[in-house]
């Protein structure tokens, strides 16, 4: 045996191993709280099922689940990109959390690139879980999968851009407080259970540019009315996006 052999080797982990570890952690993290557990697995899965179940809401022609799995689907995007990872992210800015981790060797860009991937794997199991009931409920989809997937993505990037500019501008209890004001508003009035076309003329116009309504609308048009690939509302969440992520890259306080 030669000499040198249990010499250690300090240093930092490779960059993919590092962001893989992290993305694990924070997906633990995230199912894990009972507060984050609620608004991503029991609350669209209680409307789902209520309002499949009875008829409360006036859907319109067709079956309920037809209309409402995919608001649901873009309300469970909303709980976590939005409002689950504001909150979150609020309170590990409060308690020190992220300036700790933003000094460790793993970058900050890659701390955020692993919180991202976390909510990813969470609306994974979001998606598979509504799926299955939205099934048992009955639920009968169309269109393309392709259009379904980029709408998913170019919506969780704009919640997440806009859950990270709250978490990292305003204090863990405004951001606490805001968030869920903001989900509770978007799920009235972001057609996800009440169409649109429920509120008055003047109102749509505006309520039709909201990242909730136009994801809302793109996953409708394609699972329910088989529509090929809705730009419009592809270009909503589009602005979305990069606004939310940009505003969230330059104001962001790590302190």
């Amino acid at each position: 045996m030669s000499a040198g052999t249990y010499t250690p080797r300090p240093g930092a982990a490779p960059l993919p191993r590092m962001i893989a570890a992290q993305t694990a952690l924070e997906t633990r993290m995230l199912l894990r709280n009972g507060e984050q557990l609620l608004l991503t697995v029991v609350i669209p899965t209680l409307l789902l099922v209520l309002f499949s179940a009875v008829d409360i809401v006036d859907t319109g022609s067709g079956a309920s689940v037809d209309f409402l799995t995919p608001g649901i689907l873009a309300l469970a995007v909303m709980s976590t990109a939005f409002t689950g990872q504001a909150i979150a992210t609020g309170f590990e800015r409060r308690y020190g959390v992220l300036k700790r981790l933003g000094a460790s060797p793993l970058p900050r860009w890659a701390l955020m690139t692993a919180k991202t991937l976390a909510v990813l794997v969470t609306e994974v199991l979001q998606v598979v879980l509504l799926t299955v009931i939205a099934f048992a409920l009955g639920w009968s989809p169309h269109g393309n999968p392709f259009a379904v997937l980029l709408l998913l993505v170019l919506g969780t990037a704009a919640f997440s851009g806009l859950g990270l500019l709250m978490a990292g501008t305003l204090k863990a209890e405004a951001t606490l407080a805001a968030a869920n004001l903001v989900f509770l508003l978007l799920l009235v009035g972001g057609g996800v259970i009440v169409p649109l076309d429920k509120f008055p003329d003047a109102v749509q116009s505006v309520l039709g540019l909201l990242p909730i309504a136009a994801l809302s609308d793109g996953l409708r048009d394609v699972l329910q009315h088989g529509a090929a690939m809705p730009w419009g509302d592809l270009g909503i969440l589009a602005v979305w996006a990069v606004l939310g992520l940009g505003a969230a890259a330059r104001l962001f306080r790590w302190e």
